[in-house]
């Protein structure tokens, strides 16, 4: 489409130039970043208009998705962040700004769940606080691109209960800081505590995203994981997950998480029912 209008057209709205013509009216004072951006959202949107034949049906239909969805947010609950998570949006966006040199480990989403201040525990802890779910030992060492060891990577991990909820969603049920904590590596770069292992669990499915998941006919399950965030001087911070080999939702991920380098090995550790995970986080430098 062109993005240009000539000297002798005039500001009337016409269907064959209308990207050109809304985009004529942006000052020229303005931004140059915000022109760029909203240029490209422009021009996207008419095209993808003129590409599917938008019906008025269906660009009401579209409107009143997008009404439900800020009216189902909220300081607790971002649907907007879920609907882009689920289009692969915010993973696109994390892929985009943290690329990592080869060797890395790669990042993944954030997720909504994270919380500051967490305690600072003894390397070999339990984070599980509410007694459920199948004990799991995690471990590994944190290292430079060289394969040398880490000190003084902090280390804040955070995953779900048994039941699939974080603890945040269900305060005065779980206790607070349930499967939470910061580990600090020594001189050998390792680090190791105690948790639950992980289940699947599904995203909320009680308003307009839930809704657009299933009329697309897709799950709402993420797999099983549990959320790393690096931090450790004169590395870039780390943000990720790590996933268990043979969890049924690993190619299905409604966020789209998951990358293959970080699934993890799970297994069982004993003949009682507690099981181990290792995985070696490998930390980019700053540049």
């Amino acid at each position: 489409m062109n993005t240009s209008i000539s000297s002798d057209s005039n500001g009337y709205f016409t269907a064959d130039r209308s990207a050109d013509v809304v985009n004529a009216r942006m000052g020229k004072a303005i931004n140059p970043r915000l022109a760029a951006l909203m240029r490209s959202v422009v021009e996207h949107l008419h095209t993808f208009a003129w590409d599917v034949g938008l019906t008025q049906e269906e660009w009401e239909v579209a409107i009143k998705f997008l009404t439900e969805v800020g009216q189902m947010s909220s300081p607790e609950r971002q649907e907007f962040i879920l609907l882009s998570d689920t289009l692969g949006l915010s993973m696109l966006v994390d892929s985009i700004n943290n690329r990592r040199p080869i060797g890395a480990t790669e990042t993944t989403v954030f997720g909504p769940f994270h919380v500051e201040g967490a305690p600072i525990l003894d390397m070999g802890a339990n984070i599980c606080l509410d007694g459920k779910g199948e004990r799991c030992l995690f471990e590994g060492r944190v290292l430079d691109m060289d394969g040398s060891p880490v000190a003084g990577a902090y280390l804040d991990v955070w995953s779900d209960n048994a039941d699939g909820y974080y603890d945040v969603q269900q305060p005065g049920i779980q206790p607070k800081w349930n499967n939470r904590g910061v580990f600090v590596t020594g001189a050998d770069g390792k680090y190791s505590f105690c948790g639950i292992r992980p289940i699947p669990y599904p995203i909320p499915q009680d308003g307009p995203v839930g809704q657009m998941l299933t009329a697309l006919g897709r799950n709402p399950y993420r797999p099983a994981h549990m959320h790393f965030m690096i931090k450790a001087p004169g590395f870039q911070k780390l943000i990720t997950h790590t996933f268990f080999s043979g969890d049924p939702y690993l190619e299905s991920d409604t966020v789209f998480g998951v990358k293959k380098s970080l699934v993890a090995a799970i297994e069982p550790a004993d003949g009682q029912g507690t099981w181990r995970s290792t995985f070696d986080f490998v930390l980019a430098p700053l540049v």
